[in-house]
């Protein structure tokens, strides 16, 4: 008995050559993809600073800003994560905030030194308090900045 093995192989089978070249074209798709993703983060966050050094805060963000305190405190809460900024756009790269530093505010601008005046002139002679905090810290140096309202009693 003899067996019929060709050296052709079985129509349908890719050679490994062909499974190659699948994969490197797996892997550029993805890496395209994953450019395309970039750019538009990038797009995305260019846009954000831009709006944020010159444009005021809008009537939808403090809008928001009642919501999320209205949340916080239907949630029993005494305090809410009103806004958040890039620690790069402090004019110090955030280090008098991750510092505790008491003159933290000088060094706020855009729409976080509007907020922050905002907050002077008409939340804080009602009894709330502001509050500003480092809450990420990517490659172990401070990522974003968050401004924290307070409406608990002062030795809460």
């Amino acid at each position: 008995m003899s067996s019929d093995h060709s050296k052709t192989p079985p129509s349908g089978v890719p050679s490994a050559e062909d499974l190659r070249r699948m994969l490197l074209e797996k892997q550029l798709e993805e890496m395209a993809r994953k450019d395309k993703a970039r750019e538009a983060e990038e797009k995305e966050r260019s846009e954000f600073i831009t709006k944020f050094m010159t444009e005021h805060v809008t009537e939808k963000e403090r809008t928001l800003i009642r919501r999320l305190v209205m949340n916080a405190v239907k949630d029993g809460a005494m305090e809410a994560m009103v806004y958040s900024f890039p620690a790069k756009l402090c004019t110090d790269g955030g280090r008098a905030i991750n510092n505790g530093d008491k003159a933290w505010p000088s060094t706020l601008q855009g729409k976080a030194k509007e907020l922050y005046e905002r907050y002077e002139g008409f939340a804080k002679p009602q009894g709330y308090r502001l509050k500003a905090a480092i809450i990420n810290f990517p490659d172990d140096l401070p990522g974003d900045v968050g401004l924290f309202l307070n409406w608990a009693p002062e030795h809460y």
